[in-house]
């Protein structure tokens, strides 16, 4: 079953540059370092009610438990670094989705 682990994020345009090459130079490949997940993509929100840019950053995980692993070994001190570099300049809320079978 495919997991689809969905960071929402809403970023200031104070830090927008620097959060946007942060993430795809320093971030998401750390979190694929993990080895916790097979893919990302990165998408831009174009339709948003809320202040500055938003994304949506989406890992792709082969099984659930893979992403509980990830939760328990990596996603604290990753969250951490994020959040002592950009505060509450960028804003997250996450959700897991599970690929449905089409028949």
């Amino acid at each position: 079953m495919m997991i689809l682990y969905n960071v929402t994020a809403a970023v200031d345009d104070s830090v927008h540059e620097q959060w946007l090459d942060w993430m795809q130079n320093t971030h998401i490949p750390e979190v694929l370092e993990t080895g916790r997940f097979i893919e990302c993509k990165m998408f831009k929100v174009l339709l948003s009610k809320d202040e500055g840019t938003s994304y949506s950053i989406q890992y792709f995980a082969e099984s659930m438990a893979e992403l509980q692993l990830y939760e328990a070994l990596h996603a604290d001190s990753l969250r951490q670094k994020h959040a002592s570099r950009f505060g509450d300049k960028v804003l997250t809320f996450r959700t897991v989705l599970e690929k449905v079978k089409m028949t």
